[in-house]
Formats: C-alpha cells, sequence, structure tokens
C-alpha cells in the first residue's frame, strides 16, 4: 500500500462509560477507496465523526498526510462529505446547491461557474444546473450531493450510508457509477456501510468493524474467502457453521467428525490434537449437491427441507446427520435441474473450502 493519506493511531472514543471505540488504528492509502462495514453500533459512523472533526477522540492520534487534525476544525481539513439524507437545500437550484462550498471560500464567478459545470459533468449529470432538487429523482439527487462534496476538490471524501435512502435496482445503479467516478477521479474515499453486498462491490479494501474494534481488514476477497474471526465469515455474506470433533491431522489436513461415523477432511495450517473440538464454517456457494446414486468421496447423506428459487440462483435448505439443517445455493440450470423437498442427495464440499475457528 502506498503512502497513507489518513492514519488514525489508537485512537478512543467513550461517551461516558460507553466505549464507541476501543484503540482503533488503520490507515487509508492515497487514492483508496476503503469501507468501514458493521452492525450498528460497531463505531463506523464514529469513526467518519472523529475523522471529520465533528468528534473528538477521548484519547489516540488522527493525522491527514501526516498532520494532526486533533485541534484543526472540520472546515480546515480539506475533506468532502456525503450523507444519506442528501441534505440538499431544496429552495435553492441544482446549480446554487453545487456552488454553495466555493461561495463559502469566497470564489470568484467564473471560476464557481467552470467548477460547478465540471462537478456536474464528473458524476454524469450534465443540463440539470437549472433544477430543484424536488424535480429529480433519488439517484440523481444522490449525484448533487456527490457533485457537491467534490466540487472544491477535497482530498478526501467521507461518505455515510449515501445510497441507503434509494431502492434496490437503483442502489445497485449507483453502486456501480459510484466506483466509476470515484476511479476517474481518484479521491481517497471512507464509506461507512452495513450492507455487505455494497461492501464488496466497491471497495478496495474492508474494514470490519464490531464494538468499536476492526476485527478485520483486507480485500475483499480476502476477507469473504478467509475470514479471521467467525464474526467477519458470518457478518460478511451468508455461512454455515458446523459443530466438530478433531480426529486427526497431516499436511495440512485434517479429519474431523461431524457427528458418529460422519467424517469429512479440511484444510487447515493448524495441527489439531484428536479430540479437539473445532467449528466449521463454509460458504452455502461451496457445497455441492448431487442426486440420485451419484457419490463422491467425503460427502454424506441429506435430506432436502426446503426449495427457494432467486432466478439465476437455487437456494436449498438441508437436513444433515444430526439434525443440522445446512444451507446449499446452486446456479440454476433449469427447472429439470431443480431437487424436490423430501428428496434425499449426497452433500459434499472440497477441504479447501472449509474455515476452521478453534
Amino acid at each position: 500500500m502506498s503512502r497513507p493519506l489518513v492514519a488514525l493511531r489508537n485512537v478512543h472514543k467513550t461517551y461516558g462509560h460507553v466505549v464507541a471505540l476501543n484503540d482503533v488504528s488503520l490507515e487509508v492509502a492515497e487514492g483508496e477507496f476503503l469501507t468501514l462495514l458493521g452492525p450498528s453500533g460497531s463505531g463506523k459512523t464514529t469513526t467518519l465523526m472523529l475523522i471529520a472533526g465533528f468528534e473528538r477522540p477521548t484519547r489516540g492520534e488522527i493525522l491527514i498526510r501526516g498532520e494532526s487534525m486533533i485541534a484543526r476544525p472540520p472546515e480546515r481539513r480539506d475533506i468532502g462529505m456525503v450523507f444519506q439524507s442528501y441534505a440538499l437545500f431544496p429552495h435553492m437550484t441544482v446549480f446554487e446547491n453545487v456552488a454553495f462550498p466555493l461561495r463559502t471560500r469566497k470564489c470568484g464567478a467564473s471560476d464557481i461557474a467552470r467548477r460547478v459545470d465540471e462537478a456536474l459533468d464528473a458524476v454524469r449529470l450534465p443540463g440539470v444546473a437549472g433544477r430543484y432538487p424536488r424535480q429529480l429523482s433519488g439517484g440523481q439527487q444522490q449525484r448533487v450531493a456527490l457533485a457537491r462534496a467534490l466540487v472544491y476538490r477535497p482530498s478526501l471524501l467521507l461518505m455515510d450510508e449515501p445510497l441507503g435512502a434509494l431502492d434496490r435496482k437503483l442502489r445497485e445503479e449507483m453502486q456501480s457509477e459510484l466506483k466509476s467516478i470515484q476511479r476517474e477521479i481518484g479521491v481517497t474515499t471512507l464509506y461507512v456501510t452495513h450492507d455487505q453486498q455494497e461492501a464488496l462491490a466497491l471497495s478496495d479494501r474492508i474494514a470490519v468493524m464490531n464494538s468499536g474494534d476492526v476485527v478485520q481488514i483486507g480485500p475483499p476477497l480476502e476477507l469473504y474467502d478467509r475470514p479471521a474471526a467467525d464474526f467477519v465469515a458470518s457478518f460478511l455474506g451468508d455461512v454455515n457453521f458446523l459443530e466438530a470433533t478433531a480426529m486427526g491431522w497431516t499436511n495440512g489436513l485434517a479429519s474431523v467428525e461431524l457427528s458418529p461415523g460422519v467424517c469429512i477432511t479440511v484444510s487447515t495450517s493448524t495441527p489439531l490434537t484428536p479430540g479437539k473440538r473445532v467449528r466449521l464454517a463454509i460458504r452455502p456457494e461451496r457445497l455441492r449437491l448431487q442426486a440420485g446414486g451419484e457419490t463422491e468421496s467425503a460427502s454424506w447423506t441429506v435430506v432436502i427441507r426446503a426449495v427457494i428459487f432467486h432466478g439465476e440462483m437455487v437456494r436449498y435448505v438441508v437436513e444433515a446427520p444430526g439434525a443440522r439443517r445446512l444451507k446449499v445455493a446452486e446456479p440454476y440450470h433449469g427447472a429439470d435441474a431443480i431437487l424436490c423437498v423430501g428428496q434425499a442427495a449426497r452433500l459434499a464440499g472440497s477441504p479447501r473450502d472449509w474455515q476452521v475457528f478453534e
């Protein structure tokens, strides 16, 4: 990673006896799109507010370009901010809304006109400068808010659940647009969301937060495929958990018993002592179902208990030995390929697709 634009060093924030942030340290590189992902109360918005200067840390250091921001007011931090509510002035035109930050900075009229046009072009909104917010769609209003945050060319863009008010289809369209715009402009972006799919789609890296801590930080694929904790596995996408007993370990492969007589092989670099209890995790799309008499090594018999059709995907709930219920997701290959409720099948997963948590 290149040198950080933003660095948090052991930042701690309390509200009375409530710990909102617990000695958090993280860095955001120049040009990076970093997402803070976590449930409500995890500390992600508090982190954003501290960087913006709307809150002060109880202790710790916040640096931008190596300079301390602790005593610097928000307007002198060279930061643009976009909120979920858009916060557009309803009595002002689009032009006036976007121009507002430039007017407060005493920019000249010709400079304002040029930079507003450039900002609206950057967010794909040419020709709407004379309209009012009420005359725009939700997606267009969100782009106006983005243009306003970018018009004075800040070093850092902070975004707090900016797509939360949009419907699903528009939200997905705006995710694609937002990432494209961010790459074209190259602005360093710190983004807050509780939406896992949004974080996976947008981010160069994701910092998963819980109860004021950064649990894991890394690229989306790394966090999804190799979560460092079961919380990360469960929060970042769908996952099955199973309790098991280690039977033996050799050269990175462990034999574990799910229930009497049902053993599978999992990949783990950590030696497992026989008899040790472990927790296994596997994504639904990493499991495979086989109907009829087809068999596969390391598979076991299950019964289909539910079938949910999602268009491009078919999701199953299957009952494994010991009355365990697991979720399986498979691509839709036609109606004839869908298994039926009550049908017996064989279930298998590759050793490398299992995660082992001790």
